[in-house]
């Protein structure tokens, strides 16, 4: 039940990007074709596997291709490349509260299997949107959150998150397995989704 879920909460998220970057001057997403919801435009292998084996373990993590921004290209780049990065998780947040209504409305109804079916379906997708939201905020590259980092620390130079995300990749990759990330990630998790879900 959790792939319907994810689909449109990554594919939304890397539109997001493209749409945002478009809006303050950057086409190069548009003239890449990835201003799209098609799901073959945003389909990354690694992240799709990545995704089957995590869920498989119970975690459901993964991720779709990054969609090309052109920073020079931005009208104000450093304000600019700040609002570019936080649009993935405002497609995220704006998607976990669509649900979150949703979930809502099913409980007023009576109570059968149909519904308790799409409530489960209504609470993963709150809880994929929140987990890639949060997520997708922490100042690690290449995750969104490190643009937003690097640019309010002063840094001019718009490919050092892409030039530190082998680094960053290693470095996430050995923190999500740690007990003390999922820890303090897993309950800061918890905190946010009971805003959306209580």
């Amino acid at each position: 039940m959790s792939i319907p879920a994810f689909l449109p909460a990554i594919i939304l998220h890397e539109v997001a990007h493209g749409y945002a970057a478009y809006l303050l001057g950057d086409d190069t997403a548009k003239r890449a074709g990835r201003l799209t919801l098609s799901p073959v435009a945003h389909f990354d292998p690694i992240g799709a596997l990545f995704f089957v084996f995590t869920s498989i373990a119970g975690v459901g993590f993964g991720w779709a291709k990054p969609v090309p921004v052109a920073t020079h290209m931005l009208r104000n780049p450093r304000r600019d490349d700040i609002l570019v990065s936080l649009a993935g998780p405002a497609a995220n947040f704006a998607q976990a509260v669509v649900w979150a209504v949703l979930l809502r409305f099913l409980f007023r109804l009576p109570a059968s299997d149909f519904v308790l079916a799409l409530a489960t379906f209504c609470y993963l997708a709150v809880m994929i949107n929140v987990v890639l939201m949060v997520f997708n905020l922490l100042p690690i590259p290449p995750l969104d959150g490190s643009h937003v980092a690097l640019r309010l620390l002063g840094v001019d130079d718009p490919t050092l998150a892409s030039r530190l995300a082998p680094i960053g990749f290693v470095v996430l990759f050995l923190l999500v397995g740690t007990r003390f990330f999922g820890g303090i990630f897993g309950g800061l998790i918890g905190r946010v989704l009971d805003l959306f879900v209580r």
